[in-house]
């Protein structure tokens, strides 16, 4: 398996077990994810696989986000 540079952020906001961390651990993934992205539009750059590795990492975090959500609002009601 390739390791991407953004790989070890995103893997840390996955492997969160402390609820109160993971908005952060999600929103730091994102941010390394995005900047990644820009990276591709400055230079052009970026293989199919790695492009396809950020947008199944960028719908992961979406999942992800969701299940945080949820819990909040369980919590909150």
């Amino acid at each position: 398996m390739i390791e991407y540079k953004w790989h070890d952020i995103y893997k840390a906001a996955l492997l969160e077990t402390d609820w109160s961390n993971m908005e952060e651990r999600i929103k730091a993934a994102e941010g390394a994810l995005h900047a990644r992205k820009h990276e591709f539009s400055v230079d052009h750059g970026g293989t199919p696989e790695e492009n396809q590795a950020i947008a199944d990492a960028l719908r992961g975090l979406n999942v992800l986000r969701k299940e945080v959500n949820a819990r909040q609002s369980k919590r909150a009601g």
